[in-house]
């Protein structure tokens, strides 16, 4: 029985002490069915709850209880506040129950719970550990202490997976600018999806290259085109695999030239893309961009005159075209394939026509 009294108020008389063990036995009958009632809310479901948490308050306030009834009291708050989703009080109840009574497995149990549910994976491990030393053989501290290691495993392997793509990312961009390329905002993402350059053990980039036509925006992909190899278009474009659009026969080899459109949109500061090549991977959330730079995009792109067209040279490697400081990477690398055969090309190369706005 616990018995609160201001200093220097104690009893001096038999009537008076009579009196106060009177008044701390009604107290302590009093939380006793307080917490009688609020384990009785907490099996009629629900609905109950606050009730219960409202019973189980009631109780601790009345500061009538043993450390060890009211460990009970906490752990059954933190009970039901788990039940209810409220983690964090959830973890302060089991906590408080545990100082009270460091023996209370349910109390270290819910500790244990709520940390798991907050992902505070190292609390949680250690209040497991420290119930299985109290009793070794629970089932429920064992299944979940399982969970926790699962979950701290699940944790580091993320982190790995993590740490390996921002690495990957940062040579990229690394190897991107020592080549003194400019990569801009992405285009055509339905056709392209998040592909993306790779460099090789051998500090060769490997790019997907996409092929636009033009005249009826139908396109050819390339998954892997090293920068080092040249524009062989005969192994692009096969004699004997004609277009199915093209019934005039204009897009035979002989006829085609490949174009990149010069200055266009904006070359991408470090920061923003480095977001862009972690973009579909484990670390995307990892690097913030707000959207300076889509803004900043979209004004330059309602501002921009006619199209600047460029021939690719097809004697030239892909590095050598790419490097010209006037392209602008669209992500990856886009050409333009038109036909000298088709009434196209006329205004194409006039710059009477623009690729619609992605």
């Amino acid at each position: 029985m616990a018995l609160w009294m201001e200093k220097g108020s104690e009893p001096l008389t038999e009537t008076e002490k009579a009196d106060l063990e009177a008044i701390a036995a009604i107290k302590e009958s009093a939380a006793i069915e307080l917490k009688e009632k609020g384990n009785q809310y907490v099996k009629m479901g629900k609905k109950h709850y606050t009730d219960a948490i409202n019973c189980y308050t009631r109780a601790i306030n009345q500061k009538a209880l043993s450390d060890s009834e009211n460990s009970i009291i906490f752990a059954n708050r933190a009970h039901v506040n788990l039940l209810l989703g409220n983690l964090r009080r959830a973890l302060t109840d089991a906590q408080e129950a545990i100082k009270l009574c460091p023996s209370n497995i349910k109390a270290i149990y819910r500790a244990a719970k709520a940390s798991l549910s907050l992902n505070l994976l190292a609390e949680a491990k250690e209040h497991c550990q420290k119930g299985l030393q109290l009793d070794p053989n629970n089932e429920e501290l064992k299944k979940l202490d399982l969970q926790i290691s699962l979950k701290i495993s699940e944790n580091e392997k993320h982190e790995a997976e993590v740490s390996k793509a921002v690495a990957e990312a940062k040579e990229l961009v690394s190897a991107i600018e020592s080549r003194g390329l400019k990569i801009g905002k992405a285009m055509y993402r339905e056709l392209t999806g998040l592909r993306k350059p790779v460099l090789d053990k051998n500090n060769i980039l490997h790019w997907p290259v996409l092929f636009l036509y033009a005249e009826v925006m139908s396109s050819d992909f390339i998954e892997d085109f090293c920068e080092t190899d040249m524009f062989s278009l005969s192994n692009v474009f096969a004699e004997d695999q004609p277009l199915p659009w093209d019934v005039e026969n204009n897009y035979k080899r002989e006829f085609i030239e490949l174009y990149y459109e010069a200055g266009s949109g904006l070359h991408l500061p470090k920061e923003k893309l480095l977001h862009c090549l972690l973009e579909g991977t484990a670390a995307s959330d990892e690097v913030g961009v707000g959207d300076e730079e889509k803004n900043a995009a979209e004004d330059l792109k309602q501002n921009m005159g006619s199209p600047k067209w460029i021939k690719v040279n097809e004697r030239k490697t892909l590095h050598d075209v790419l490097e010209d400081p006037n392209f602008i990477i669209p992500g990856i690398p886009v050409f333009y394939v038109v036909s000298k055969q088709s009434s196209f090309y006329g205004k194409f190369k006039a710059g009477k026509w623009a690729p619609p706005n992605i």
